[in-house]
Formats: structure tokens, C-alpha cells, sequence
């Protein structure tokens, strides 16, 4: 049976946590526009070619509206994080939504970023020193790759990280589509929220040099500010994707470079290839997650199928970033590709409003390994790294690392 006779179960499973799986080849030649069964039993549309993803990302007919009656279900206990009550505050598109990422984005930018940087490598130096106390082999998610970027989003949300065992569990919760059942789903995010009104109410009693004070002092609608809601989940929106999707992405990168020797000493011999390393392994990312699911509200044309209104489309970045037709050796680690249009952030009013601040710890992450932990290697193949299964977002269970 073709790939376009088959409905396949998604996501893919690969023989490799850090190798994609054989199908993506397949169905970008032969069925780039496929049908798959997502873990509810439901059916989708996954798309897996380049310009039909980075398309229909940036077409505002395709929305965030996963409860609309007729839109699949990601999984059997809903769609945690994509279909959540809390996803619904945040506007989904034209005016309000950009004027909620111009009133967010203030403090993303790269001039900021810039500022940032020198406490960002003094918590990266503070952290491989404790890894280097314990001895090898260490486990580098646990040591640095978790650690960092929590850090660094509680410090600009004005949050404590000692509590970052708890904003773990709750992010957890709400990305994960498979392991919690619903009621767990419910009550992690019911805590999550309590917490960060507490932590609002806080903030709007005595203001501190953070996000969320920012916000707060902007007024409310009618000022040209937020509501009391919209910058709660805001805050927890930031929280989970300031530091989940960058604490797996640490890991990830640092194996991709580490499974192939000769990356890593290319890198030693000349560091003024860690922009481009940063941002060839963020396209080559073969375990980035679920990807991003849309509801068409419309009926359309993408690649060439007529896709009816009430379809809901999952845009697989990863796939489409290994699109011969766009990136020359598609398949294979270019340390020095540059221009590099990777969809890693997603494309267009949606993309991720953070990206500067992933790029920044993970160039300052590769830097500061590279100086202080030259000898760092894998501490087991590449092939018996272990995936994180049920996240909406990608990752490894471990990092083992020996110096």
C-alpha cells in the first residue's frame, strides 16, 4: 500500500532518538500532504514539504482554534497546552495579537539579549563547575541544560528559581500529551495558575524590573495595555516556553555535535562557528515534538489537495527543514551553512516570540562547554540516547557526558 492509501500513526516513531524517521523522505516526495491518525484515534493532515508548511504557518485562515467542535483531538485526554482554556486568552491573530507581542517583545529583543549575556555565562560557568565537582559521567539535561534556561526566564519574570522543581512538573503536565490523564492535565494547570496570580497580585503591590511588572504598568485595555488575565497567562505561557523547549534543545544540540567527533573539533579549532552550529542544529533537530497543529477555518488548496474547512493540520518543521528542495546536502550537519531559513522558530505572526533568547543561551551554552570542558564527550553511543515520549515538545531522557 502507497503512503497516500495509508493512514499513518502520528508522530512517526525512529529507530534513533537523534535520527528522523525514514517516512519524512518518503512523504515529502510521494504524499507530502498525508493523512494520520493522531494518538486520540482522531485523523489530521500532516504536512512535510517546506514551502507548504512555512505557507500555511504564515496564512492567518489556518488558526489556533483546536476546540472548535469539529477540530481533532491531539490525544485521548484533549490537547493539553494546544486546546487548554489558558491558550484562548492570548489573541490567535490580526491586530490584538500583535499588539500583544509588540507589548511582549519589548524584552526578547537582541539588544536586550545582548545585556543578558554576561549573567547567562557566569550561571553556565557556575553550573558545569558543580557538574565537574560531582564527577564524571554526569548527566548534562540535569546539570546544565534544565537548570539554565530556568535561570534565566525566572530572573525576567521576577520569579524564584526555587521553584523550579514545581514549574517543571506543571509544564510537564501541560505539554505532555500522553502520560497524565485529564484530571492531572486540570489540576496541574489549576496550581500553575494560582501561583502566578499570587505571583501578579505580588507584582502589581510592589513592582521589581521584570516582564511582568512591564506589563502590569502599561495599564489595563484601555490604556493600551493587557487585562489582569491576559498577563497572567502570559506569564505562564513564558515561563513553560522560556524554559522547556531550551532545556531539551541544550541537550540535543550538544549530543548532535558530540555524536560525530569531528564536529565537536571542528568547533574547538574554530569557535566562529558556533552561530552557524547553533542554527544547523536547530534545523537538523530530528525529535523537535509534535509540531504545530492548525485548524482551517476555510476551505484551501495546499500542495495541491483541496483541504476542507474544519481540517486540522499538523505542520512538521523538522520534516520540512531536511526539504532537499530548499537546503543543499538536506540530510547532512553543514557546520558553516549560512544563509540557514530553518522553520525551527516557525515563520510569520505566530513565530516564536522568544527565539532571540533560545539562540542566546545556546550559543552561550556551546561557547562556554567548549572553553571550560574541551575533552567533552558522549559517555554512551549516540544510538542508546533515549527519547522523551508523549511531549509536545522534543527531547532526551538523559544527556550522560564524561570529560
Amino acid at each position: 500500500m502507497s503512503l497516500d492509501e495509508q493512514v499513518l500513526s502520528y508522530p512517526i516513531p525512529s529507530d534513533a532518538a537523534l535520527e528522523p524517521p525514514a517516512e519524512w523522505a518518503e512523504l515529502r516526495s510521494k504524499c507530502p500532504v498525508a493523512h494520520v491518525k493522531l494518538p486520540s484515534g482522531d485523523q489530521a493532515t500532516l504536512l512535510t514539504r517546506y514551502e507548504d508548511v512555512k505557507r500555511v504557518l504564515a496564512d492567518p485562515r489556518f488558526t489556533r482554534q483546536l476546540n472548535a467542535p469539529d477540530a481533532a483531538r491531539l490525544s485521548a485526554e484533549g490537547n493539553g497546552v494546544f486546546n487548554s482554556e489558558m491558550a484562548q486568552i492570548i489573541p490567535d491573530g490580526g491586530d490584538e495579537h500583535q499588539h500583544w507581542r509588540r507589548l511582549v517583545g519589548k524584552w526578547f529583543t537582541a539588544k536586550r539579549m545582548a545585556a543578558l549575556r554576561p549573567s547567562m555565562e557566569e550561571i553556565a560557568e557556575q553550573l558545569i563547575d558543580d557538574m565537574v565537582k560531582c564527577g564524571a559521567p554526569g548527566d548534562l539535561k540535569a546539570g546544565l541544560g534544565f537548570p539554565l534556561p530556568v535561570y534565566v526566564i525566572c530572573d525576567m519574570l521576577g520569579v524564584p528559581a526555587a521553584d523550579r522543581e514545581r514549574f517543571s512538573y506543571w509544564s510537564d503536565a501541560l505539554l505532555n500529551l500522553t502520560r497524565y490523564s485529564r484530571a492531572e492535565m486540570e489540576a496541574a494547570q489549576g496550581e500553575f495558575f494560582q501561583y502566578m496570580a499570587d505571583h501578579v497580585a505580588a507584582r502589581r503591590a510592589e513592582a521589581g524590573d521584570d516582564v511582568l511588572s512591564e506589563l502590569i504598568a502599561a495599564g489595563g485595555p484601555e490604556e493600551g495595555g493587557l487585562t489582569d488575565i491576559q498577563i497572567l497567562v502570559t506569564g505562564m505561557a513564558l515561563l513553560v516556553a522560556g524554559h522547556e523547549t531550551t532545556a531539551n534543545m541544550i541537550g540535543k544540540m550538544v549530543s548532535m555535535l558530540l555524536a560525530d567527533r569531528s564536529r565537536w573539533e571542528r568547533l574547538l579549532a574554530d569557535p566562529s562557528l558556533i552561530r552557524t552550529a547553533v542554527e544547523e542544529t536547530l534545523r537538523l533537530d530530528a525529535n523537535s515534538g509534535f509540531g504545530l497543529p492548525r485548524y482551517l477555518r476555510d476551505e484551501i488548496e495546499v500542495g495541491g489537495t483541496v483541504l476542507p474547512r474544519g481540517t486540522t493540520v499538523v505542520c512538521s518543521m523538522a520534516a520540512a527543514n531536511r526539504d532537499e528542495s530548499v537546503f543543499e546536502g538536506a540530510e547532512e550537519m553543514d557546520l558553516r551553512r549560512s544563509p540557514n531559513a530553518h522553520l525551527a522558530f516557525g515563520v510569520g505572526a505566530h513565530s516564536c516570540l522568544g527565539q532571540a533568547l533560545a539562540r542566546t543561551e545556546l550559543q552561550v551554552v556551546l561557547e562556554v562547554l567548549l572553553r571550560k570542558l574541551p575533552s567533552l564527550e558522549l559517555a554512551v553511543p549516540a544510538e542508546e540516547l533515549e527519547r522523551v515520549e508523549g511531549l509536545a515538545v522534543g527531547g532526551l531522557r538523559t544527556v550522560p557526558v564524561r570529560w
